[in-house]
Protein backbone atom coordinates (compact mmCIF):
# COMPACT_ATOMS: atom_id res chain seq x y z
CA UNK A 1 0.00 0.00 0.00
CA UNK A 2 1.45 3.29 -1.12
CA UNK A 3 1.60 6.04 1.42
CA UNK A 4 3.10 9.51 1.59
CA UNK A 5 2.70 11.04 5.01
CA UNK A 6 3.56 14.69 5.55
CA UNK A 7 4.36 16.19 8.92
CA UNK A 8 5.90 19.30 10.40
CA UNK A 9 3.26 21.85 9.58
CA UNK A 10 1.78 24.19 12.13
CA UNK A 11 1.23 27.77 13.17
CA UNK A 12 4.29 29.98 12.88
CA UNK A 13 4.90 33.70 13.05
CA UNK A 14 6.06 35.80 10.16
CA UNK A 15 9.78 35.41 9.68
CA UNK A 16 9.90 32.00 11.27
CA UNK A 17 11.06 28.70 9.80
CA UNK A 18 9.61 25.27 9.33
CA UNK A 19 10.88 21.94 8.12
CA UNK A 20 8.26 19.77 6.52
CA UNK A 21 8.86 16.04 6.26
CA UNK A 22 7.29 13.39 4.10
CA UNK A 23 7.70 9.70 4.80
CA UNK A 24 7.11 7.28 1.94
CA UNK A 25 6.19 3.61 1.89
CA UNK A 26 4.79 1.02 -0.46
CA UNK A 27 6.84 1.76 -3.58
CA UNK A 28 10.45 1.71 -4.77
CA UNK A 29 11.48 5.09 -3.46
CA UNK A 30 14.54 5.59 -5.65
CA UNK A 31 12.52 5.04 -8.83
CA UNK A 32 10.61 8.24 -8.16
CA UNK A 33 11.27 11.90 -8.38
CA UNK A 34 9.65 13.84 -5.58
CA UNK A 35 7.98 17.18 -5.31
CA UNK A 36 6.20 19.57 -3.00
CA UNK A 37 3.08 21.49 -3.95
CA UNK A 38 0.84 23.75 -1.94
CA UNK A 39 -2.73 24.97 -2.05
CA UNK A 40 -3.96 28.08 -0.31
CA UNK A 41 -7.65 28.61 0.47
CA UNK A 42 -9.56 29.55 -2.67
CA UNK A 43 -6.53 29.14 -4.89
CA UNK A 44 -5.26 26.55 -7.31
CA UNK A 45 -2.59 24.07 -6.36
CA UNK A 46 0.85 25.55 -6.81
CA UNK A 47 4.19 23.92 -7.55
CA UNK A 48 6.83 24.56 -4.90
CA UNK A 49 9.90 22.38 -5.50
CA UNK A 50 11.12 19.10 -6.92
CA UNK A 51 14.07 16.78 -6.56
CA UNK A 52 15.52 14.09 -8.78
CA UNK A 53 15.54 10.40 -8.00
CA UNK A 54 19.06 10.43 -6.64
CA UNK A 55 18.69 13.79 -4.95
CA UNK A 56 21.48 15.45 -6.88
CA UNK A 57 19.26 17.85 -8.80
CA UNK A 58 16.76 20.16 -7.19
CA UNK A 59 14.48 22.86 -8.50
CA UNK A 60 12.48 25.49 -6.67
CA UNK A 61 9.75 27.64 -8.13
CA UNK A 62 11.21 31.00 -9.03
CA UNK A 63 9.07 33.02 -6.63
CA UNK A 64 10.21 30.85 -3.73
CA UNK A 65 13.93 30.65 -4.37
CA UNK A 66 16.09 31.74 -1.53
CA UNK A 67 13.57 30.70 1.13
CA UNK A 68 12.64 27.12 0.18
CA UNK A 69 14.96 24.13 0.04
CA UNK A 70 14.04 20.59 -0.94
CA UNK A 71 16.08 17.55 0.02
CA UNK A 72 15.68 13.80 0.29
CA UNK A 73 17.32 10.95 2.15
CA UNK A 74 16.78 7.78 0.21
CA UNK A 75 17.93 5.51 3.02
CA UNK A 76 15.16 6.98 5.16
CA UNK A 77 12.61 7.08 2.33
CA UNK A 78 11.99 10.70 3.19
CA UNK A 79 11.75 14.05 1.48
CA UNK A 80 11.96 17.40 3.22
CA UNK A 81 11.03 21.00 2.58
CA UNK A 82 12.83 23.63 4.59
CA UNK A 83 11.16 27.04 4.60
CA UNK A 84 12.78 30.16 5.99
CA UNK A 85 11.47 33.69 6.49
CA UNK A 86 7.86 32.58 6.32
CA UNK A 87 5.34 35.06 5.00
CA UNK A 88 1.55 35.19 5.38
CA UNK A 89 1.20 34.24 1.71
CA UNK A 90 2.91 30.95 2.48
CA UNK A 91 -0.19 29.88 4.39
CA UNK A 92 -1.43 26.75 2.62
CA UNK A 93 -1.73 23.02 2.77
CA UNK A 94 1.55 21.53 1.64
CA UNK A 95 1.59 18.23 -0.21
CA UNK A 96 4.41 15.91 -1.13
CA UNK A 97 4.14 13.79 -4.24
CA UNK A 98 6.05 11.11 -6.14
CA UNK A 99 6.48 10.80 -9.90
CA UNK A 100 7.91 7.84 -11.76
CA UNK A 101 7.68 8.78 -15.42
CA UNK A 102 8.57 12.30 -16.39
CA UNK A 103 10.75 14.13 -18.84
CA UNK A 104 14.05 15.49 -17.60
CA UNK A 105 15.55 15.14 -14.17
CA UNK A 106 12.66 16.52 -12.13
CA UNK A 107 9.03 17.43 -12.67
CA UNK A 108 7.17 20.63 -11.90
CA UNK A 109 3.94 19.32 -13.43
CA UNK A 110 1.35 18.06 -11.01
CA UNK A 111 -0.11 15.82 -13.69
CA UNK A 112 3.09 13.79 -13.82
CA UNK A 113 2.88 12.81 -10.16
CA UNK A 114 1.50 9.38 -9.37
CA UNK A 115 1.16 9.47 -5.62
CA UNK A 116 0.15 12.23 -3.25
CA UNK A 117 0.09 12.69 0.47
CA UNK A 118 -2.80 14.04 2.49
CA UNK A 119 -1.07 17.33 3.17
CA UNK A 120 0.08 19.28 6.18
CA UNK A 121 -1.27 22.71 7.08
CA UNK A 122 1.10 25.63 7.38
CA UNK A 123 -0.35 28.82 8.82
CA UNK A 124 1.74 31.96 9.05
CA UNK A 125 0.47 34.61 11.43
CA UNK A 126 1.38 38.28 11.20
Amino acid sequence: QVELAESGGGLVQVGGSLRLSCAASGFTFTDYGLGWFRQAPGKAREYVAAISRGGGITHVAESMRGRFTISRVNTKRAVYLQIHNLKPEDTAVYYCAAARNYLGTYSDRAGEYDYWGQGTQVTVSS
